[in-house]
C-alpha cells in the first residue's frame, strides 16, 4: 500500500507555464484526503516550496519538504527539521574559487536573498536548441528571493551552505562538467538538474539517501513510497521508492531506471499513474 508520494517539481509536478495542472492537482488533492502523504522533493530551498504546498493544502496534512536536493528534510507546516547536512565553509568558498575560471555562474541561497556574483549575466538557453531565458529573475521570483550581487562570492561565503546552485550554457555544460567536478569528486556530491544547472551539495547527499534516512525513522518502509521525477538528481529517489515513476518528458537515463514511465508534466503524468495505480478516479 502506498503510504506517501514524493514529488519532484520542475518538470514533473510543474507543467511547462509553471503551474499545477487541474487535473492533477484534483488527483493528489484526493490522495491526501485518502491518507497519503505529499512530499515535495526538489532542489529548490525550502522558501521555493510553500507556494506549491499552499496550494495543495499540504501544511494540513502533514506535507514535507525534501529541499535542496536531499540536504535538508523538514515538515512543512511546523517546519521541525529531520535532517540537515551543509557544505562547510571552507569547501563552499574552494568550489566558488575552482569555478571563477569557468564560464559558468554561482547562485547561494540564505534567508530571504539570493547571492551571484553578476545579477546581469543571467540570459541563457533552457538547452542547447532551446530558448533564451533569464534564470537569474526565474531562481529569484519562483523562489520568492530578493537579489544580492557580491562581487567576490569565495571571500563572501564565510558559512555552512545547503548546495552551491551553478548555471551555464548547455552546450558548454556538456562538455566541461567533469572540469567542475573532478576537484571535489571525493569530497563533494555533485550533478545536472537541468541542461544549465550543475550543483553541489555535501558528500553522499542526494534525495535517496535522505529518504532512506529520514522515511526508515518516521516508519515507512521503501515499498509504500510513490516517487516521480524528470532529471539526473531524482534518479536516487526514484530508485530507492517501491514505484519509481518517469515522466514522459524525463531524460532518457531516468526513464530506464525507473520503474514506469508516465505522461509528460504537461499531459497529467502523475495524475494518469495515480489513477492506474493508486485507483483515484
Amino acid at each position: 500500500m502506498i503510504r506517501a508520494i514524493l514529488l519532484d517539481i520542475d518538470g514533473t509536478l510543474a507543467s511547462a507555464d509553471g503551474s499545477i495542472t487541474p487535473r492533477t492537482k484534483d488527483a493528489l488533492l484526493r490522495a491526501q484526503d485518502a491518507g497519503i502523504r505529499l512530499v515535495l522533493a526538489s532542489g529548490r530551498a525550502d522558501q521555493g516550496l510553500y507556494r506549491w504546498a499552499d496550494e495543495l493544502h499540504m501544511r494540513e496534512h502533514d506535507g514535507l519538504f525534501l529541499c535542496y536536493n536531499g540536504a535538508r528534510c523538514m515538515h512543512c507546516a511546523t517546519k521541525e527539521i529531520y535532517f540537515q547536512q551543509t557544505i562547510p565553509a571552507d569547501l563552499a568558498r574552494a568550489v566558488l574559487h575552482h569555478i571563477r575560471s569557468y564560464e559558468v555562474h554561482a547562485i547561494i541561497a540564505r534567508d530571504e536573498y539570493m547571492y551571484t556574483d553578476d545579477v546581469f549575466a543571467g540570459m541563457i538557453h533552457r538547452s542547447i536548441d532551446g530558448p533564451l531565458f533569464n534564470v537569474i529573475a526565474y531562481e529569484a521570483r519562483s523562489n520568492g528571493f530578493l537579489l544580492c550581487e557580491k562581487r567576490d562570492m569565495a571571500a563572501f561565503v564565510d558559512f555552512p551552505v545547503e548546495k552551491i546552485l551553478t548555471f551555464g550554457e548547455p552546450a558548454w555544460l556538456e562538455k566541461h562538467w567533469e572540469e567542475l567536478r573532478a576537484p571535489f569528486a571525493d569530497t563533494l556530491s555533485s550533478m545536472f538538474t537541468a541542461p544549465f544547472y550543475y550543483e553541489y551539495t555535501a558528500k553522499d547527499v542526494d534525495k535517496g539517501r535522505t529518504l532512506e534516512t529520514v522515511f526508515a525513522k518516521l516508519g515507512y518502509a521503501r515499498e509504500e513510497l510513490m516517487a516521480f521525477g524528470d532529471a539526473q538528481n531524482d534518479l536516487s529517489m526514484l530508485k530507492y521508492a517501491g514505484l519509481g515513476i518517469a515522466m514522459g518528458n524525463a531524460a532518457e537515463e531516468v526513464k530506464k531506471a525507473a520503474d514506469a514511465v508516465t505522461l509528460s508534466n504537461n499531459e497529467d503524468g502523475i495524475a494518469a499513474a495515480l489513477e492506474k495505480y493508486l485507483m483515484l478516479t
